[in-house]
């Protein structure tokens, strides 16, 4: 059977999968672009067993035909072919797909469909929908904070909790928390789960640029996307979450706004100063200035600034991990940045400080202060 597709279109559609083919895969065939053709259409999908998103895109066909194809392959002949219509070609009994162009012939050994693992299909589950904006701010603020160690694999994910018409979702690799939450949830669904990082990460690179609607439907195994010409699913991570609101502070009575800018550029020119395996650095705050500071013993390394900043409670010292601290304040959008305090070995609380912003949530917690002054 044969059909034609546009070159640059099928590329900006499988860019959008490559993130799901495994290099080292479990099976050999998750290698490989599961390609389905009917009814003018061309559906692609990739998975690794744990993730699988189905995209679709017009094609001039009558026919019908499934293959397999080598992803990375096909991936790299349509990145070095310029904008034109292709012509594909593909044997259903031995596999064999051919790609003509306007000046080439390139032939690739596909594999049997039947042998690529089928995505699950959504059943009894609960439905909700929320804007692509919604999602979109959700792993903008807490995606960050998912913690890579193995041996946590409950906080591997981003925990999402629907509770009286609000969503939360909540992030923390133990040094550090988001939760964002958003309060236009439909429905009076009260249930949690867990949606691996690596699904998330994968779609924000599908999402659309402009507002739509997506369909978020979920069941005891599986979370299921679909939106546009997306459909996508990812399995549930099967661990109870920590029980992150007995770690934020309640009891905070010094509280700090600071120009976001103004902080963050600081500690990225302090941070060169600290230590390279604590990354601490010191603030020292009272009298609305705050001193920030970091030294590395090590090589006699030291930098120390002075910035305004509008500080409400008495004298404190408190150490933070910079590298940590920088990533939360680049992921904030917001002019001014507050903060609340307790003592310094209790974590700090920050969030934006202008009115009508976002309901988000940071968490930090305190490393251990070096005592060299």
């Amino acid at each position: 059977m044969k059909f034609i597709v546009s070159s640059a279109a099928l590329l900006k559609q499988l860019n959008s999968l490559k993130g799901l083919v495994p290099s080292n895969p479990v099976i050999p065939i998750l290698e490989n672009f599961l390609f389905e053709i009917s009814d003018g259409l061309l559906r692609v999908t990739a998975s690794d067993l744990q993730n699988a998103m189905t995209l679709e895109t017009a094609v001039e066909t009558d026919e019908k035909a499934n293959v397999a194809v080598p992803a990375r392959m096909l991936l790299d002949t349509l990145r070095n072919l310029p904008e034109q219509p292709i012509t594909f070609t593909i044997d259903t009994e031995s596999h064999g797909i051919e790609i003509l162009s306007d000046n080439g012939r390139y032939t690739l050994a596909g594999e049997d469909a039947g042998d690529f693992p089928r995505p699950a299909e959504p059943k009894n589950t609960t439905n909700l929908m929320f804007s692509s904006d919604v999602i979109s701010s959700a792993i903008s603020y807490a995606l960050f904070a998912v913690s890579s160690d193995e041996m946590k694999p409950a906080m591997n994910g981003i925990f999402v909790n629907l509770s009286d018409g609000k969503t939360n979702f909540v992030a923390t690799d133990s040094h550090r928390l988001v939760r964002y939450r958003y309060e236009g949830t439909e429905g009076n669904s009260n249930s949690s789960i867990i949606i691996p990082g690596k699904a998330f990460e994968q779609l924000k690179n599908a999402l659309p640029s402009s507002p739509q609607e997506i369909q978020l439907e979920f069941n005891d195994t599986n979370v299921f996307f679909n939106f546009g010409n997306i459909k996508m699913v990812s399995r549930l991570i099967d661990e109870r979450f920590p029980d992150y609101e007995n770690v934020i502070p309640t009891s905070n009575d010094k509280n700090l706004n600071i120009d976001r800018q103004q902080l963050l550029s600081s500690l990225k020119r302090i941070s060169i100063y600290a230590n390279k395996t604590s990354q601490q650095i010191r603030f020292k705050l009272e009298n609305n200035n705050l001193l920030i500071s970091a030294e590395d013993v090590d090589f006699s390394n030291e930098a120390k600034e002075n910035l305004p900043c509008d500080y409400d409670g008495d004298s404190l010292e408190i150490g933070f991990n910079g590298k940590f601290l920088m990533e939360m304040l680049s992921n904030l959008n917001c002019d001014t940045v507050h903060f609340e305090f307790s003592e310094p070995n209790r974590a700090a609380l920050m969030y934006p400080h202008e009115a009508n912003e976002e309901d988000v949530l940071m968490l930090v917690m305190p490393v251990m202060l070096n005592n060299y002054y």
